[in-house]
């Protein structure tokens, strides 16, 4: 038999004795990435979900490496593990995974989960809508989808979101000036920075230059700031990134640019950015309860925020907001780590 031949009828690969095999569904949701981790990770006891996630960090961390680094995932990969729930009215539960660690919350991947969801028949889909609550580190996350036309638009009311500081200052070494910024949690903390005071185009062309800069801005912040706590549940008192907010480009009523993590730059317009973002506008008195805004990435790809009702929390006057966008399938995958690899957890080149 010629090779083509045998190439045509035999491509079911069989891995070496010893390996893992981790399955996973790749995704976007507005450009930004997802591995939608579906099987292969091993069974933890665990009493909560935020106990689950501190035995992954301690016992079992290099399988988000070698799932995130290259040469599986690249600097810039985003994951989420779809597990059982551990709350009364939870669905499932989701551990997210980056470069640098674990996130308490991530908007574009419960959008992700909730369209996947409905095309591989997890929910139950009546007359083209479906919904699921999704149990993440910050909370309960209830998420909807539709479909229209045969396409799923999927949505999500975020946790209690809040204002912990306005007008708040900070001199950037780089710059050579004080900026100004607010800080404010959407399921996570960011610092909100307005570009008209630093004349920066959040372009694709400054990717490097926004990375930077964001990774600056968050460090000055972390250093001068104690006002990143969280009312109820200490492990989400973290500041997890920069968002530079700016004028559109493609249309929308604003774009968002999310720098977290080490370094990555969000390819969407951030979920929980953008559900910060409702908390901050309500605040502000620019958008009230039923009102909604559009907002685009650095890429144009958009998300619709809706401040949907208030809610008392804490110390806090806070918002409940809905976020919406779309998210596509990108591929199927079967992962093999070989026990003899040497390279089998990962690695990242920049």
């Amino acid at each position: 038999m010629s090779f083509y031949n045998r190439f045509s009828t035999k491509q079911d690969y069989q891995a070496p004795e010893g390996s893992l095999i981790i399955n996973a569904i790749d995704m976007h949701t507005g450009g930004e990435p997802l591995r939608v981790i579906t099987s292969g990770y091993p069974e933890i006891q665990a009493d909560s979900l935020l106990d689950y996630r501190r035995q992954l960090k301690q016992h079992h961390d290099h399988l988000r490496t070698a799932l995130m680094f290259e040469p599986r995932g690249h600097a810039d990969m985003y994951g989420a593990l779809v597990l059982p729930p551990f709350i009364d009215g939870a669905d499932c539960s989701a551990i997210f995974l980056h470069n640098e660690g674990y996130s308490n919350m991530c908007g574009h991947a419960v959008i992700a989960i909730m369209t996947l969801a409905m095309q591989m028949d997890w929910v139950d889909v009546i007359d083209g809508k479906a919904s699921m609550n999704i149990e993440a580190p910050c909370g309960l996350i209830r998420a909807k989808g539709e479909i229209v036309k045969g396409k799923v638009t999927a949505s999500f009311e975020c946790v209690p979101s809040f204002v912990a500081a306005l007008n708040q200052q900070v001199f950037i070494e780089s710059l050579k000036q004080t900026i100004n910024y607010d800080l404010a949690f959407g399921g996570a903390f960011y610092a909100y920075v307005d570009t008209n005071q630093i004349d920066l185009a959040l372009t694709p062309q400054n990717n490097q230059q926004i990375i930077n800069l964001g990774t600056e801005i968050k460090q000055a912040v972390l250093a001068s700031n104690d006002k990143i706590v969280h009312p109820f549940e200490a492990d989400l008192s973290e500041l997890y990134g920069t968002i530079f907010i700016g004028a559109p480009i493609d249309g929308a009523d604003s774009r968002n640019v999310c720098v977290f993590a080490d370094g990555e730059v969000d390819r969407s317009p951030t979920g929980s950015g953008v559900s910060g973002r409702m908390a901050l506008h309500y605040v502000k008195g620019e958008l009230a309860v039923g009102q909604s805004m559009t907002i685009e990435s650095i890429l144009g790809s958009r998300f619709t925020g809706e401040v949907a009702r208030t809610q008392d929390y804490g110390p806090y006057e806070a918002v409940i907001p809905k976020v919406s966008g779309d998210a596509y399938v990108c591929g199927v995958n079967k992962f093999v780590i070989q026990p003899d690899d040497a390279l089998k957890h990962g690695f990242l080149l920049r």
